[in-house]
């Protein structure tokens, strides 16, 4: 069977990028540099994101172009061993629940961005039922908003690499970094926009000691960088064979976390006006308003305050976030799609719809037991499922893979790497770096 494959690197990083920016960059990431020290955050998640997600993102993009293989296969294959073989199929398999366990509550929060969007254009109309209804939660609202999400990449994924998920990412990442732009000119200059950008950019290193600063920002890299779940490593089996994949891996990485500051540059100042404005953006406990209650309350109070303009202003947010929502549901999808596609024989038109309907029968099943399952679902998923897959990951790359056969692979793409200081520094950050600072991550949070 013809693999796909993507016809240049810079549709290959745009797809990449657009796998890692998702809304967990759009409102995480500021959440987490306003709780954080603001500008001492975001140093630490800079530095964090080079010298450790950067390596763990490369083990990724090494193993799944060297086995061209979904991620089970991939894992199975590069191992010797029985024992090494059974531990990467069901690292493969855990990846693959992992990345539609994500998935399944991802869906849902993609489609209150989706009703966010419609709900100004109903009220424009004169639909007001319309649009209180898209955006007052609701179990019925957040299944049909779920079941239009999961139709929309389930017919991205079916299209094929080429013409699917290379295709839209082409169109998708540059308008969300217009938008982004575009919404950042106009929050900067409205009055208290300065007071967050001194917040966001001005640092105090006494902060960047903090243990708990340092654990956010490492936590924060992996997950920003869409790393554990098998998603990097798919997309590297689609990478052409002479793309020099230590460059390629820089941009991926220079391109999430640009978007990353860029989206701190926006919603922290925004943040602020809105404070100037009278809404209240701390809670009772006295910690900044985040996740969901930010994005749908704390900025629609902003747009609503801007006039006129603010009904185009909240609009362009909310197609951004759908956006940066789209492009990262499709690289989730696409992890368990190419395991049934290449090792059960399927047609991708019928792994697509049996796989996106299984996620979405998990979505309702989340939205019917919304407070029982929503929170331990993400819990579950992004705060030990990825580190633990990913610590993982690196240990095959660093213990299990073949030197040799590392280095052959970067070789079609860099015949000089052997000499390079990424070949000296690599080798020993994943087997060594990477899997102890994970496991500070897991530990940090058994003790807390």
């Amino acid at each position: 069977m013809q693999r796909g494959q993507f016809s240049s690197t810079f549709t290959f990083v745009l797809a990449a990028a657009g796998s890692a920016v998702g809304l967990g960059n759009i409102w995480g990431f500021p959440t987490n540099a306003a709780e954080n020290g603001g500008a001492g955050f975001l140093l630490m998640y800079l530095i964090l994101a080079f010298l450790l997600a950067y390596p763990a993102l490369m083990a990724e993009l090494i193993i799944g172009r060297h086995t061209r293989a979904n991620m089970v296969m991939a894992l199975d294959s590069i191992a010797t061993r029985q024992s090494a073989k059974k531990l990467g199929r069901l690292t493969g398999y855990a990846g693959m629940v992992t990345a539609s366990l994500i998935l399944s509550f991802y869906a849902i929060v993609a489609g209150w961005m989706l009703g966010s969007m419609a709900e100004p254009v109903a009220s424009f109309f004169g639909f007001e039922a319309l649009g209180a209804w898209l955006t007052a939660f609701g179990t019925a609202r957040n299944i049909i908003l779920t079941s239009l999400f999961m139709l929309l990449t389930g017919l991205i994924i079916n299209a094929g690499v080429e013409q699917g998920i290379e295709k839209w990412s082409r169109r998708l990442m540059p308008s969300l970094l217009i938008l982004l732009i575009a919404l950042i000119a106009y929050v900067l200059t409205r009055e208290g926009a300065t007071d967050g950008l001194r917040h966001y950019l001005v640092p105090d290193f006494s902060q960047m000691t903090n243990p708990d600063l340092i654990v956010s920002a490492l936590g924060q890299a992996f997950f920003s960088m869409s790393l554990g779940v098998g998603t990097m490593l798919i997309y590297g089996s689609y990478i052409r064979s002479d793309a020099n994949l230590p460059m390629v891996g820089s941009l991926v990485t220079l391109a999430d976390t640009g978007i990353a500051f860029l989206a701190g540059l926006l919603v922290l100042p925004a943040m602020f006006v809105a404070q100037n404005l009278g809404v209240a953006i701390y809670g009772d406990d006295g910690s900044l308003i985040g996740g969901p209650n930010l994005i749908f309350q704390v900025l629609p109070t902003l747009f609503e305050s801007m006039g006129g303009v603010g009904f185009l202003v909240g609009f362009a947010f909310f197609v951004l976030m759908s956006i940066a929502a789209v492009t990262s549901s499709i690289s989730l999808l696409e992890v368990p799609v190419s395991y049934a596609v290449e090792n059960h024989n399927m047609s991708r038109k019928r792994a697509t719809l049996w796989l996106s309907s299984a996620i979405f029968a998990l979505s309702v099943a989340i939205c019917l037991n919304f407070d029982a399952l929503f929170d331990a679902v993400i819990s579950l998923t992004t705060e030990w499922a990825q580190p633990l897959i990913s610590m993982l990951i690196c240990l095959f790359a660093g213990w299990v893979f073949y030197r040799n056969s590392i280095l052959n692979e970067l070789k079609q793409g860099n015949p000089d790497i052997e000499h390079s200081l990424f070949w000296k520094l690599w080798p020993v950050y994943v087997k060594f770096v990477c899997p102890a600072l994970i496991g500070v991550i897991i530990f940090q949070g058994l003790l807390f």
